[in-house]
């Protein structure tokens, strides 16, 4: 049994501090304390973009000054994820392929951008998510072209910041270019981190930051991974002359890109959960990144010296990881690189005593599937094994949803409106 408040089982532990990490990085707690003053002169107008974009306007309008009009503006969310407004619109696109519903509301924002001047504001909002849903294709390309490529990146293994800058250069809005739109006027912009390092460049493609990434990059990052683009991409990345805007760039004086929440607050408020259970939290890092499968081999490894010899730490113990994992898709089963990475933590371990873990995406969405991520046990291998459920030959497949479905070991939260990216923890009990 686990020692704490109100918390009885390793389940019930890891349960607790997975909805802590979230609770951390949720808008209502972190958009009001960042909100920057709001002039009566001029015009301030709102836009923004992601999978918290709706929420992150919810509580904007909620921590509004009174004495100003109520903002007006428009943000768009990933299906499902939606909030009710009072006076800021908020559309639904696809995620993560971008659709029309997408490319209508990036141009409008570029039109909302666009129609300001010197003495205006826009705020933008800003959260994982924001890439797809943000997307409006460079003159020469359709929505098919950034369809296909998105779909050949997300399929290859390659990472946010690869798969970013190839979008940025693609795109007629990200990479800084709705900064641009929008100069003179002041541009702020919240942003929820969801990437590794909370690089604003790289958050939802950067669409107010400056981009030190060039069309040389992108069409190495396709050529690295094997992918042969439309012709019309590849014209594009090939005789493009219009680069996005580059550090320096005069037109982004009067920008301000604001971190509001990342993947370090929620393990720190993950850490404190642990404590008040009398058990001790080890955070491993907030930007751990690599195929799923070959981090859980070293997880696995660490939890496996914390059992037998107490270091780093000593049982009770907690290790605490975020960052964003990649699968490369070999199988044609249904997966999820949080449901990935512990199908393969549980084959690591083998079932050793006393190892719990949980792993999930934030914004409660593993990849596409309905589920933010998946729990195993001790016994998890024994009891697929009891079910004729074979682990090894569901990772060949990249089954993890449909292994930890059967077993009935998902995670499922419904859409939490924010994204710091992937949680995970892996308690270790001492011997019974």
């Amino acid at each position: 049994m686990i020692n704490g408040p109100e918390i009885s089982h390793p389940i019930d532990a890891l349960r607790r501090l997975f909805d802590a990490g979230v609770a951390a990085a949720h808008p209502a707690r972190v958009v009001a304390p960042h909100l920057p003053p709001i002039s009566k002169d001029g015009q301030t107008r709102v836009i923004g973009a992601g999978k918290a974009a709706a929420a992150m306007a919810q509580a904007l309008e909620k921590a509004w000054p009174p004495e100003v009009p109520a903002p007006q503006g428009l943000v768009v969310t990933r299906y499902g994820h939606g909030s009710m407004l009072e006076s800021i619109e908020c559309i639904e696109a696809s995620h993560p392929l971008p659709d029309a519903a997408g490319r209508e509301a990036a141009q409008r924002m570029v039109d909302i951008a666009d129609g300001l001047g010197e003495g205006d504001q826009l705020l933008c909002l800003l959260s994982g998510g924001g890439s797809a849903l943000l997307t409006l294709p460079a003159d020469g390309l359709t929505m098919a072209d950034q369809q296909a490529v998105s779909s050949a990146l997300l399929r290859s293994g390659a990472d946010i910041a690869d798969i970013n800058c190839v979008r940025k250069h693609l795109s007629a809005v990200k990479g800084g270019q709705l900064a641009v739109a929008a100069w003179p006027a002041r541009v702020t912009t919240l942003m929820i981190s969801d990437v590794a390092g909370d690089d604003p460049a790289t958050i939802a493609s950067g669409p107010t930051a400056a981009d030190p990434t060039t069309f040389a990059d992108a069409r190495a990052i396709l050529d690295r991974f094997g992918i042969d683009p439309p012709t019309a991409v590849r014209h594009h990345l090939e005789s493009s002359e219009q680069e996005t805007p580059k550090p320096g760039d005069p037109r982004l004086d009067g920008v301000e890109n604001i971190i509001v929440a990342r993947s370090q607050t929620s393990l720190e408020a993950m850490a404190l959960v642990a404590r008040e259970a009398a058990i001790q939290p080890l955070i491993l890092g907030d930007a751990i990144e690599g195929e799923a499968r070959e981090v859980a081999q070293v997880m696995a490894g660490i939890a496996r010296q914390v059992v037998k010899h107490g270091q780093p730490i000593a049982p009770p113990c907690v290790l605490l990881s975020g960052g964003e994992t990649t699968v490369t898709l070999r199988g044609s089963g249904r997966g999820g690189r949080n449901a990935e990475f512990l199908l393969a933590l549980a084959i690591a371990l083998d079932g050793e005593p006393g190892v719990y873990a949980l792993a999930g995406d934030s914004d409660g969405i593993d990849g596409s599937e309905d589920n933010a991520g998946a729990i195993i046990t001790p016994d998890t291998l024994a009891r697929a094994g009891a079910a004729g459920i074979d682990a090894t030959a569901r990772l060949a497949d990249n089954d993890g949803y449909g292994f930890f479905e059967a077993l009935g070991d998902r995670v499922m939260t419904g859409p939490t409106r924010t994204n710091v990216n992937d949680l995970r923890a892996i308690l270790i009990m001492p011997p019974a």
